[in-house]
């Protein structure tokens, strides 16, 4: 769960990305000191997340491979959002899968096919990509600062696949539900 700085939706997808930011540079995703700072420099706009071009040589590194498993054949594109749930046709939001991963994954959401427990097991490629995403959605929906105090009117999105007490990945994901077709 994240800290009680969490307070928002944008805080819990700056923290996560705060995460990322800590992997990439050799401290883990557990060095919590290391994660705060960098958690409260996106809060302030000190620092920002990375554009395309960064995200897309990351992939260009991984080469032609499935970027959840590592596989090498019958790779196709996996959108993140997919597109039943109006995911954009753009590269920030496709990866390369294997045919085994995507269809695995279906229309679900990234973190929901990863599972609540698995969400720090997430290629970084992907969740760098995911988190600007749905802070887009977000940021349109006017939800960015949704809180814990709206965890019903989030839980409504995902359907409750948490305890409802606390903000988790699903309250920043369980938006694209309402988008499903």
């Amino acid at each position: 769960m994240p800290p009680g700085a969490v307070k928002t939706v944008r805080d819990l997808i700056f923290w996560q990305y705060a995460k990322l930011i800590s992997e990439s540079s050799g401290f883990g995703k557990t060095n919590y000191g290391f994660i705060m700072s960098k958690f409260k420099e996106l809060q302030s706009g000190k620092i920002q997340w990375s554009g395309s071009i960064r995200e897309y040589i990351k992939e260009r590194e991984v080469g032609n491979k499935c970027v959840y498993c590592g596989a090498t054949g019958k790779l196709s594109v996996d959108h993140l959002i997919p597109c039943d749930k109006c995911g954009p046709e753009t590269g920030d939001n496709a990866v390369l899968a294997c045919q085994h991963c995507n269809s695995s994954k279906g229309d679900k959401g990234v973190y929901e096919w990863y599972e609540l427990e698995k969400k720090d097991d997430l290629p970084r490629i992907v969740e760098g990509k995911y988190l600007k995403l749905l802070y887009g959605i977000h940021e349109e929906l006017g939800t960015l600062d949704a809180g814990r105090k709206d965890i019903e009117r989030l839980c409504a999105y995902c359907g409750g696949k948490c305890d409802k007490s606390e903000l988790t990945v699903y309250c920043a994901e369980g938006v694209l539900n309402r988008f499903k077709q």
